[in-house]
């Protein structure tokens, strides 16, 4: 479940001290949307639902063996979560392992859901920043079979980000993760990223490659669409799915997937930047 944003209010973020993260993460728009170049901010944003409501979705169990390396080659068009194996992909254990430590670009720290404890920072590297939450499901945008005002209560037909033809992205096809509204918790415009920046998601085993395609609550962080959650083998029913915890959003800096919606290319950058990412380069 999820809460709305309306507005975005320019923030600064500063450095803190560093700090390691806890064992466990503890209106509508009328009319067409405007034709936007891909990528491109609508110049007003949907409202959000409440995201207080349980998830479902099972937290992973640690490994006590080594973990597989793990990836995922689509070809062009092809759908999330239909992946091959590849020996040179990152597996999440190196990614893992890269962001295990926090130094903290937040002024302060989110919470997971309307009611939860404010103790997500987003943390940054020279090349990313990323964070540790949940999973809430976004299924806004463009309406489908699995996305729509039947299947989610609090669905809204727009995104903050709209695809090169101007229409809103497509949850049920586009794996895209949610930044928070700017703040005086923190502005990822400053860092960086905006609409088409590529992101890696991690949970268990399972690396996926997404993009930005959405803003949410200024206080709340966790999000991501239908497509990323049912990629990540995350139940994706909007209204109960998702999962509580368990997921690590590390978003490249300065990186753009033009068409947003080009998934082959979120792919491919993905897979580029992740390595440089944890080889440091």
């Amino acid at each position: 479940m999820r809460v709305q944003s309306l507005t975005l209010v320019a923030a600064s973020a500063a450095l803190l001290a560093p700090t390691t993260f806890p064992d466990a993460p503890p209106p509508t728009r009328p009319g067409p949307q405007a034709q936007f170049r891909s990528g491109h901010q609508s110049q007003s944003g949907p409202a959000r639902a409440d995201r207080s409501g349980p998830r479902m979705g099972p937290v992973p169990q640690p490994q006590t063996g080594p973990v597989p390396r793990a990836g995922i080659r689509p070809g062009r068009g092809a759908a999330p979560g239909e992946d091959g194996r590849d020996e040179g992909a990152v597996s999440a254990a190196d990614l893992l392992a890269r962001v295990r430590d926090c130094e903290p670009v937040s002024e302060g720290r989110y919470r997971s859901d309307a009611g939860a404890p404010a103790d997500i920072p987003v943390c940054g590297a020279r090349d990313a920043v990323y964070w540790k939450a949940d999973l809430d499901v976004d299924c806004d945008g463009r309406p489908g079979d699995h996305c729509n005002s039947r299947t989610d209560p609090h669905f809204t037909p727009a995104t903050a980000y709209t695809q090169s033809d101007g229409r809103p992205l497509d949850a049920e096809r586009l794996p895209y993760v949610v930044v928070p509204e700017p703040s005086d918790i923190w502005d990822h415009r400053e860092h960086e990223v905006h609409g088409g920046s590529v992101a890696a998601v991690v949970h268990g085993d399972r690396v996926r490659y997404a993009v930005v395609g959405d803003i949410g609550p200024r206080r709340l962080i966790g999000e991501a669409s239908y497509a990323a959650a049912k990629s990540l083998g995350i139940p994706a029913d909007p209204h109960a799915g998702g999962t509580d915890s368990g997921v690590t959003y590390i978003v490249f800096k300065d990186s753009e997937v033009e068409p947003i919606e080009d998934r082959a290319a979120a792919q491919e950058t993905g897979e580029r930047l992740a390595r440089e990412f944890v080889d440091g380069r």
